[in-house]
């Protein structure tokens, strides 16, 4: 994971799922990573990452997953 984004308490969102699950796997010292299925509508999307991440308030050292309905 980028040092700088750990040291800074950032929270890394990503469309990158496989690589980052995998990151996390190695490495699970981080602010926090949202892995996310593609959503063409971005306003939806971002709507479902905000609760997530209100559902997920401590969000260090985990990933969460944001995925698109079926």
């Amino acid at each position: 994971m980028d040092g700088l984004v750990a040291i800074q308490g950032r929270i890394l969102i990503t469309l990158n799922r496989k690589h980052f699950i995998g990151l996390h796997n190695q490495d699970s010292a981080h602010a926090g990573i949202v892995v996310c299925t593609f959503d063409a509508d971005s306003a939806v999307l971002a709507a479902r990452i905000h609760a997530a991440l209100k559902a997920q308030p401590d969000m260090a050292e985990k990933p969460v997953r944001v995925n698109r309905p079926q």
